[in-house]
């Protein structure tokens, strides 16, 4: 009995040393389509964030006329490679936030359901973090 019952109090401290090493997936993307696509040096993938838009009287614009400037990084790569064999650190991570620069990157199809759009930036094209 005392054996189960020190394992069981572990189990809050497992549950959250595996949350922050495995941080969770974003709902549209599947653990297939995320598998597909590694980015390689200082590569970071983002799911473009379509802004909803309102009137002053409440009404929903058009989604054509949203800015597609705000992102989510989906995934990393390791770093661009150093002359010295180390790798720069990327300065954004999986889950982060981004502002994106108007123009640029590489657009990616993934299969994933929905209307996702994902983008491949180099690590110094994205242009800022918001704050959670």
């Amino acid at each position: 009995s005392s054996h189960t019952s020190r394992h069981s109090s572990q189990f809050p401290l497992l549950v959250s040393r595996y949350c922050s090493v495995f941080p969770p997936l974003p709902n549209s993307l599947t653990m297939a389509a995320l598998r597909k696509l590694a980015p390689l040096a200082d590569r970071v993938l983002v799911k473009r964030i379509v802004p909803e838009l309102k009137s002053v009287g409440g009404i929903i614009l058009p989604e054509t006329q949203a800015k597609k400037n705000e992102g989510e990084v989906v995934a990393v790569g390791p770093g661009a490679l150093l002359k010295d064999g180390s790798r720069a650190p990327i300065s954004v991570e999986v889950g982060a936030k981004v502002l994106l620069p108007e123009y640029g990157g590489t657009k990616v199809d993934l299969g994933a359901d929905g209307d996702d759009e994902f983008v491949l930036y180099r690590d110094d094209d994205i242009l800022g973090t918001f704050e959670r």
